[in-house]
């Protein structure tokens, strides 16, 4: 999935004309670390972000007090422990936002809709609006799986460095959920090749016998996330396939619209 923003600083929007700007350069430099990995030293926000150093530090002195940036014994800085609080809050309204994008999704395809994000190394159901089929699929909101052996999990990790999905895989493990669970890193990164070319996911009976999933990530979300739709697989069968992507691509397209929106004032 693309990032939701550049890590360059011609491309970082300039100091709205009604905004507060230390507050906009604070936000900035948060991002950036996140971007960064969650730790970076001065010279190197200083060079991205093309700030001067001394204000950079002062900036860093603010966040600090505030609990939001900590200072490492080796002297560089990383993410504190109070955006937690806020991340969490915030993922959980991302699900409140996102359910009636889900629910239409319901109504137009017939199958169980659901919102996932990347936590980690780990993907986290956040939303789901349930089929009204008698026979359903039921993901639990909360609850944890690997990426390799979801649609979603392949629809958040298509556009990640090769390097960098070995690596979670390597923390991770890849185990077997059915038969069709892809094992391996190479047969992974295969998927996501083909993820990139068609433009959506498929599990196709990968983590659980019987369920088939189609996903697709949502455009510059704030973090990484993707939607689903997953249902039995004689149900969202391959002439099913071809009806349901496109309605899945425009419900993501119109979260995406309407998170970028949803910090607007008038």
């Amino acid at each position: 999935m693309p990032p939701s923003h550049a890590s360059t600083s011609d491309s970082k929007p300039a100091a709205s004309s009604g905004g507060v700007q230390s507050l906009e350069r604070a936000f900035d430099l948060l991002e950036r670390m996140a971007d960064a990995g969650g730790e970076v030293g001065l010279s190197e926000l200083s060079a991205s972000s093309g700030l001067p150093l001394p204000t950079i530090h002062r900036l860093m002195r603010t966040l600090v007090v505030c609990g939001y940036v900590r200072q490492q014994p080796n002297r560089r800085y990383a993410l504190g422990p109070r955006l937690i609080r806020l991340g969490e809050s915030a993922s959980r309204l991302l699900g409140t936002w996102a359910r009636p994008y889900l629910a239409r999704l319901v109504e137009e395809t017939g199958e169980t809709a659901n919102m996932a994000l990347l936590d980690g190394d780990e993907i986290v159901y956040v939303a789901q609006v349930p089929s009204k089929h008698s026979m359903r699929m039921f993901t639990e909101v909360g609850r944890r799986v690997l990426p390799h052996s979801t649609g979603v999990g392949k629809a958040l990790l298509a556009h990640t460095p090769p390097e960098e999905v070995r690596a979670l895989l390597a923390r991770t493990g890849m185990p077997a959920a059915t038969e069709k669970t892809i094992t391996t890193p190479d047969g992974f990164l295969d998927a996501l090749e083909q993820v990139r070319r068609l433009g959506y996911a498929v599990d196709d009976n990968e983590q659980e016998v019987g369920v088939r999933c189609l996903a697709v990530s949502v455009p510059n979300s704030p973090n990484s996330a993707a939607i689903s739709i997953s249902g039995p697989a004689g149900r969202v069968t391959e002439a099913a396939t071809e009806r349901i992507v496109p309605i899945l691509q425009q419900a993501a397209k119109e979260l995406s619209d309407a998170l970028a929106g949803s910090g607007t004032t008038g």
